[in-house]
């Protein structure tokens, strides 16, 4: 895994092809794990595990703000590859930023990423929309 890890460092470019357009702009790949998936239709699920970097959405930049640790990983369906089924486990950063004199609690939106309503990706949703 820590080779997998590493090749993963050298050049993300490969497999950013698998992953939701523009994921890794605002996450880093921790870990990824293979199960049985206990359906007829895959054998396999592939688990990647990403965790949103450390860096302040763009519209709060300019005001005071501090990390705030993690919100609850969530577990979004997106394309099969190889007959796996595919999950990522999304870790999001929460953030504390002083607005006239008040702290409030933000995240980054990311309605970019998961389709609005559901636990699937934006392209992936897309995918399935077009196939009705």
């Amino acid at each position: 895994m820590i080779i997998f890890i590493q090749l993963l460092q050298m050049d993300n470019s490969l497999i950013s092809l698998f992953l939701p357009d523009g994921i890794l702009d605002y996450f880093d790949i921790t870990d990824y794990e293979r199960t049985d998936s206990h359906l007829k239709t895959y054998d396999k699920r592939l688990t990647i595990f990403l965790t949103e970097k450390k860096v302040i959405p763009k519209q709060y930049k300019e005001l005071t703000y501090k990390a705030s640790g993690f919100m609850e990983p969530r577990l979004i369906e997106d394309y099969p590859i190889r007959n796996m089924l595919v999950s990522l486990s999304i870790k999001r950063r929460r953030w504390d930023v002083t607005v006239d004199n008040q702290v409030m609690k933000i995240s980054r939106d990311w309605n970019t990423i998961i389709s609005q309503g559901t636990r699937i990706s934006t392209e992936f949703a897309a995918f399935l929309k077009e196939l009705n």
